[in-house]
Order: C-alpha cells, then structure tokens, then sequence
C-alpha cells in the first residue's frame, strides 16, 4: 500500500465550560465534545525522499510548516527515521477557524493515516501524546465519539452514547480569533453555564429535550459581546424552528438543532445569506469513524484502539 486516505470529521461542543486559568497559561476546560459528519480528506503517499509535501485545495491556507497538517506528518517523520517522506493533499470543506476543529481533526488524521500506511503500530496512548503536543482538541478528533474533554481539552473520557441530531451550521463571513475570545471572557458576565451533571444524565436516557435544556457554551458571552449580529442571528435561526441554538466552540459558527433532516433543510434554504458557509450534517458514531479511511477510492474499517 502506497497511498491512503481518511475522512476527517469536524466536531461540535454540546457543552462548553471555562473554570479558570491554567498555572501553564492555558484554560481548564470542561466539555461534552461530538464527532458530525461534515469532513475534510486527507491523502497521503510515500515518497522516495525523507521530508513532507503538502498541498491544499484551499487558497487560504499555507502549505508550510506553520499548517498542523504539515507538523503532525514532521512529528511521525522525526519519531520514525527509518521512513521515508510523506506527500500530503488536503481536500477541505469544513470552514477555518470556525469552532469546528477543523485543523485539528486534519491533523488526527494524518497521524492515523500515517501509522496505517507505515505499518508503525504506535500504541493508542503514544498516538494521544502526539495529538496532544500539537493542540488541545487533536486527541479528541483521533476518535471523534461523544466524549468528555477536561484538562485543556487533551484528557477524553469516551462516553456511551451519543444523541441522533440533524444540525444546521451557518458560518458568517468572518473569522474569530480565539485567544480573542478568552481574552475577553473576564470583561464580560456569563449568565448561563452548562449543567454537565444534566447533560451526562440525558445522553444516558436519551433524552433530547433535556439535553437541550442543560447545553450552554460560555464563549458565547465574550463573543456575543465583541460580536453583537452573532446572538442576533442566533435568534433568527431559532425563529426558522430549530429546537436548540449555540455557537460551536469559540465561534463564529452558529448551530441551529433539528429532529428531522427535513426541518434542517427547509431552514437552510431560508437562510439564503451571501457569503455564509452554511452546511446541514449529523452527528457520528463508530460506523462512521471506523468507516473513515479509504484505499485506492475504497473504504474500509480501521480504527482498533
């Protein structure tokens, strides 16, 4: 085998807490994390000569050392000498820097996709330190399954079951600097703070509306303050019917909940907004994880860990 590619899934945050700053100066985090079906590609291909090639679809992002892409396949190279190099191609759809973790699902898959075309057999918990030394959410989208994350992200607890939902993105035309948004979060109040405890009970029961109910995100405060159009089209998309509204990670995108694929898709053709990426997708679970790498245009399961 020469040649290998992966799906690599964006994820969303059901809950979002922040409890303070890190003595390492990062945040300690809390949140309910979910795997959805809108994915990048990432090819990979032996190379004859030792180094890494890297091209991209995307006119925005840089082929360099400076893409997450680029350093993961620098990571496995430097911990493996005796291989050869890795040329890379990353197909994207899902939007930068939009709280969809976008780069660091791309990033798990060149890892995964590396130690299976390499025949490395690096354990599960080596591939977890890798992802964690290149960001905090890498770990998570190594197997992007309803999780628990704590510490800044890196420490997963899998849980059992994930909820069925049908989800509307829409990215508006801008992009958000995170640091941006934790930076502020100490100037503003935040109102509403996810109740984990209520959340962790209604994916167990598989209860919907309960889940609902204990979802918040408190990076929407300080974004929503820099920001004030986001929590006004937060309100215009709960208009268009959506059972739930939050925006994902540190922003910008906002996600409106549905219970039928139909409902979504009637309110994505509502909101008809110029320039927006707007995309209708669903939560994953390990069918489509384990159906994720591919071979010559052939899919097949992978994941052992």
């Amino acid at each position: 085998m020469d040649r290998i590619g992966l799906k690599a899934f964006a994820k969303i945050n059901l809950t979002l807490d922040v409890l303070g700053k890190r003595a390492d100066g990062y945040h300690e985090v809390a949140m309910i994390m979910q795997g959805i079906d809108l994915h990048d590609t990432v090819w990979i291909e032996k190379r004859a000569d030792r180094g890494v090639v890297l091209t991209c679809d995307h006119p925005d992002l840089a082929a360099d050392s400076t893409n997450l892409v680029y350093r993961a396949a620098e990571l496995i190279l430097s911990r493996f000498p005796r291989i050869c190099g890795a040329a890379l191609h990353l197909y994207k759809r899902i939007p930068i820097a939009a709280g969809l973790g976008g780069g660091s699902s791309d990033a798990a898959a060149v890892l995964l996709g590396m130690n299976a075309l390499f025949g490395l057999k690096i354990s599960w918990e080596t591939l977890l330190d890798y992802a964690a030394q290149l960001g905090s959410d890498v770990p998570f989208c190594l197997k992007p399954m309803i999780s628990l994350a704590t510490g800044r992200g890196e420490i997963i607890q899998e849980l059992s079951c994930g909820p069925s939902l049908w989800i509307l993105l829409a990215k508006p035309p801008f992009t958000i600097s995170t640091p941006k948004i934790y930076n502020h979060l100490h100037k503003v109040t935040v109102a509403t703070r996810p109740c984990l405890d209520e959340a962790l009970y209604a994916l167990e029961k598989k209860d919907n509306a309960l889940l609902y109910g204990a979802m918040a995100n408190v990076l929407e405060f300080p974004a929503f303050d820099l920001y004030p159009d986001l929590q006004k089209w937060a309100g215009e998309i709960e208009g268009l019917g959506a059972d739930k509204v939050m925006m994902s990670g540190s922003g910008p995108t906002l996600m409106g909940f549905f219970k039928k694929e139909e409902d979504a898709k009637k309110a994505a053709l509502l909101w008809n907004r110029p320039s927006w990426n707007v995309f209708i997708t669903r939560t994953i679970g390990l069918r489509d994880i384990d159906g994720r790498m591919m071979e010559d245009g052939q899919q097949g399961a992978f994941y052992s860990g």
